[in-house]
């Protein structure tokens, strides 16, 4: 039994692997459509709960209450989703202005189904950011047949009537009609929800639990001992700018410095107008500064002296073939007016739009298109529509003296390109440092001593660079008025200041975690700072504007983190045999929070998916490999039953190999698999 639920176990991670690869090829989601929804695939889910359950009964695991309630909890889980697939009912409805509807289209099967009660839309809004044209909420008001009352439904603001759940979800342009997603499903969510309620109370009996591993792990001699890392100061990074240049017509220094003060709308936010400077430079030519030109005076100057600054190299083009094709050689700085020949615009000739319907884009086409997108600037501004000045009327509130000096502070100083630098750094000296430390013979106390304080050293350094992080992100969080979690860049920040404070908390007990932290803490900040994620500091969507957001991100990222920690654990595993035994402990002790925080974020997830879009599990490619990770890993919890995964160096492998699956989710679902969630 337990072989073939292991069987069917890895059967179904291969096959929701396969899925999204299969779709991801075909350019559809007609495949997961059809494997997804089949009796096939709910008979392979059914067969591991009830093999599950039986051998859970076999090996009386009731005596042991938080890993049986633990496992029940899945099973539960999977009887909702039963029940949600067999008895749910999901559709749409569309309301007109005075017009009463009893009806909705199901999803699936395009029929129209009644409601037991009609509804009728008063009145639909759009709820916009002050001062801006970004979209804050949209509301329909509608009114329910028999009731006075008028109710308000609005992105995670959802109506609950008689067991039918209604959610905004598009409207009619006209602004008269709004769109309305249904879902009936009395039981099957209810039953889901317990299974995530036990989830959650057995993951935090599971570590109080007296007889449980993770009690054992902590007892462990071998976790006990500590170890001694040596450290390396670090010094300062400093970059010195280019000589000014005098031959173009430039802004002076004190015009420049006035500008940067300035309150503009920009990103749908009021900001000091040295952030829309910096952001237009750093989008043509990939850096902050010109010549030693500040970001006021290239975007003030261009603005007063178009003529001469058309033939200044700063629109950056990477792509070596788009330049070949406009035989502008290899620098990669070219100019407006290289762009423009003859009175026509050069990338139109290379751009064949009808070309794009039946495939992807070639790197050819995303080159064109993002130097069109720079050029496009460059004409916003000559033509005074990208800077938008507060409106005289005093409609919008301009930012406090306190806000505008936190956006310059933050601005000027690079907290990602210094983090990133002095952190890789770091890690790689502590890193190899650690490895002649313990490869080499015993040292003499004399010795130990100075490493002692060495090591004191190394936790002051680690301490500074957390807290200048923690600076760094407490900024860009004033500034924008919310928790910064809602893209890439800054899930990726958060993700940084996870591991910097997971290190330093275990830096006692664990000495060896510091190198992993600032070499984590570095790969990270150097992804962010290079994959070209936004660092722009803009308004929310309206359906990430839900406290169930940024809690669910929050788990995730720190579940990431510590999975990061054990990757790199088992690489120093595999390369220090004689402590590899010890370092698997320390894995298998941290493989609890990670796992747990990973599932608990996953299920959170499934709460905030279920407020806002009506279901809780939709199959979209970053939900399949958030599962994929989640069984990946909580396979590794089975040591016992599984004798390969008992031996150090196999099981350091397989933390090394199981980190591929966190990358996937979330790099390669974002930039290859796409779907609902590649926004983040």
């Amino acid at each position: 039994m337990k072989k073939l639920l292991l069987l069917l176990y890895v059967a179904m991670v291969i096959i929701l692997a396969a899925t999204t690869f299969v779709e991801y090829a075909m350019g559809t989601a007609w495949v997961g459509k059809h494997i997804y929804y089949t009796p096939a695939f709910c008979l392979l889910w059914g067969s591991l709960a009830v093999l599950t359950l039986y051998v859970l009964l076999k090996r009386r695991m009731w005596r042991h209450v938080a890993s049986f309630g633990l496992h029940l909890s899945f099973v539960v889980m999977l009887a909702g989703a039963l029940i949600t697939f067999l008895t749910s009912k999901k559709g749409y409805i569309h309301l007109r202005t005075d017009s009463p509807t009893a009806q909705f289209m199901e999803q699936d099967t395009r029929l129209v189904r009644d409601l037991p009660f009609t509804l009728v839309l008063d009145t639909f809004y759009v709820e916009y950011y002050p001062g801006t044209e970004a979209p804050a909420d949209y509301v329909s008001v509608v009114r329910i047949s028999g009731e006075e009352a008028l109710h308000e439904i609005s992105m995670n603001n959802v109506l609950d009537h008689r067991g039918y759940r209604l959610y905004q979800s598009s409207f009619d342009e006209d602004g008269h009609g709004s769109w309305l997603s249904v879902n009936y499903d009395p039981w099957g969510t209810a039953v889901t929800y317990i299974g995530y309620l036990l989830m959650a109370v057995s993951m935090v009996l599971v570590p109080l639990s007296r007889r449980g591993k993770f009690r054992q792990l902590l007892r462990s001699p071998l976790l006990r001992r500590g170890s001694t890392l040596a450290v390396a100061l670090l010094a300062a990074f400093t970059s010195v700018g280019q000589p000014t240049t005098t031959r173009l017509p430039i802004i002076s220094p004190e015009e420049a410095d006035s500008l940067a003060r300035t309150q503009v709308i920009y990103h749908d936010r009021v900001v000091p107008y040295n952030t829309l400077a910096r952001d237009f430079v750093k989008k043509l030519s990939g850096e902050t500064s010109i010549d030693g030109l500040t970001p006021e005076q290239i975007v003030g100057s261009w603005m007063r002296y178009p003529e001469a600054w058309q033939y200044v190299p700063i629109i950056k083009i990477k792509s070596d073939e788009l330049r070949h094709r406009l035989g502008l050689g290899k620098e990669k700085h070219v100019r407006l007016i290289d762009l423009v020949s003859n009175g026509h615009y050069r990338l139109r000739e290379l751009w064949h739009p009808d070309k794009q319907a039946s495939g992807k884009r070639t790197n050819l086409e995303k080159a064109i298109l993002e130097t069109d997108e720079k050029v496009a600037l460059v004409w916003m501004l000559q033509q005074g529509t990208l800077i938008r000045p507060l409106p005289a009327d005093g409609s919008v509130k301009p930012l406090s003296e306190a806000k505008m000096k936190a956006e310059l502070l933050y601005n000027h100083i690079p907290f990602s390109k210094i983090l990133f630098m002095a952190n890789l750094t770091l890690g790689f000296l502590t890193f190899g440092l650690l490895l002649m430390r313990n490869l080499g013979k015993q040292r003499r106390t004399r010795e130990s001593r100075a490493w002692h304080w060495v090591s004191r050293i190394e936790s002051g350094v680690l301490l500074a660079a957390l807290l200048f992080h923690l600076a760094g992100y407490l900024l860009r969080w004033y500034i924008g008025g919310r928790i910064p979690l809602s893209n890439g860049y800054e899930t990726m920040q958060f993700m940084a200041l996870s591991v910097l404070v997971i290190a330093f908390v275990l830096r006692h007990r664990f000495p060896f975690v510091v190198p992993f932290g600032f070499l984590l803490s570095g790969f990270t900040l150097l992804v962010s700072y290079l994959g070209q994620m936004n660092p722009q500091i803009t308004p929310l969507m309206p359906v990430l504007a839900s406290p169930w957001f940024s809690t669910h991100v929050s788990f995730i990222m720190i579940s990431y983190s510590l999975l990061a920690f054990m990757c790199f654990n088992g690489v120093l595993g595999l390369c220090l045999p004689r402590k590899s035994e010890r370092l698997m402990l320390f894995s298998r002790l941290l493989l609890y929070p990670a796992t747990f925080f990973l599932g608990i974020g996953i299920f959170i997830g499934a709460v905030w998916a279920n407020v806002s879009w009506g279901r809780y599990w939709a199959w979209d490619p970053k939900e399949v490999w958030a599962l994929i990770t989640f069984m990946v890993y909580g396979l590794a919890f089975h040591s016992d039953n599984l004798g390969w995964l008992r031996r150090p160096r196999n099981y350091h492998l397989y933390m090394v190999l199981a980190f591929l699956t966190v990358l996937m989710t979330y790099f390669g679902v974002n930039y290859l698999l796409g779907g609902m969630h590649s926004y983040a």
